[in-house]
C-alpha cells in the first residue's frame, strides 16, 4: 500500500452510496440466475396414484451432440429424485437430422418398461439489440501529497461512448407425460427462458436442475 494512501480525500457519503449501489447492481447481473421459469401448469385431472419408477429423458433436437448432452444431464438430475432415469440416446437410434419413427419410439418405451417421459424442445430464440447512450461519470483527478496539489484537486467529467447491447433469450418447453395410457397423458408442463447462454453445458445444467426441482415441488415426481 502507498505511504500516501491514508491521506487521500474521502468521497462524499452520497457518492459512496451511489457507487456501492451500482456495484451491487453489476454483481447482481453477473451472479443472477441465467435461466428462469416463466410458466408451469399441472394437470388437475391427472391423479398420480404412485410415483414413477422408470423415466425417459428425451430432447427434441436435430443436433446429435447437444441432444445427447442434454439427455444425459436431464437423466442425471432426474436420478437424484429416486427414479431410474434413462437418457434417450442410450435406447433410441437417431442419426442427425433424422426424424424419430413413432412406432419405434412406442416399442422402445414399452420394452424398456418406461412409465413416464420428460421431453424438452426449443420453442424460439430471440435477439434484442438496445442502444445505450453515452453519459458523464465522475472520475477523481490524480491526487498529489503537496499543499498545492491538494488545493487543486478536481473531478473532471469524462464521457462514456455510446454502444449497442445485445441480449439473447432462448425459450425451452418441458413436458412430463405418463405412459400408462395408450397415448400418454400430460402431467406437467413448464416453459423456461435462458438469457445470454454463452456456455452450453452450464445452460443445460441450470435448465434441467430448475425444471426437475419445480416438478418435485409440485408433486409430480
Amino acid at each position: 500500500m502507498s505511504r500516501f494512501s491514508h491521506h487521500l480525500p474521502s468521497f462524499p457519503l452520497k457518492r459512496r452510496i451511489t457507487v456501492a449501489a451500482l456495484l451491487f447492481a453489476v454483481l447482481g447481473i453477473a451472479w443472477g440466475k441465467s435461466t428462469k421459469l416463466v410458466m408451469s401448469w399441472k394437470n388437475p385431472g391427472y391423479a398420480l396414484e404412485k410415483k414413477f419408477v422408470r423415466v425417459l429423458a428425451l430432447g427434441l433436437s436435430d443436433k446429435t451432440e447437444i441432444r445427447a448432452d442434454f439427455e444425459d444431464a436431464l437423466a442425471a438430475q432426474l436420478a437424484q429424485t429416486g427414479v431410474t432415469a434413462i437418457p434417450g440416446n442410450t435406447i433410441l437410434l437417431r442419426p442427425e437430422s433424422t426424424q424419430l419413427d413413432l412406432n419405434y419410439l412406442k416399442t422402445q418405451i414399452r420394452e424398456n418398461k418406461i412409465d413416464a417421459v420428460v421431453v424438452s424442445r426449443l420453442i424460439k430464440v430471440e435477439k434484442n439489440v438496445t442502444y445505450i447512450p453515452g453519459g458523464p461519470y465522475v472520475s477523481p483527478f490524480p491526487y498529489y501529497n503537496t499543499f498545492y496539489g491538494y488545493y487543486r484537486v478536481v473531478y473532471p467529467v469524462v464521457y462514456s461512448p455510446d454502444y449497442l447491447k445485445e441480449e439473447k433469450k432462448v425459450r425451452i418447453e418441458t413436458n412430463l407425460y405418463s405412459t400408462v395410457s395408450p397415448d400418454g397423458d400430460l402431467v406437467w408442463t413448464g416453459v423456461t427462458d435462458s438469457f445470454n447462454p454463452s456456455n452450453v453445458h452450464k445452460t443445460i445444467n441450470g435448465l434441467v436442475k430448475l425444471v426437475v426441482n419445480e416438478m418435485q415441488s409440485e408433486g409430480v415426481l
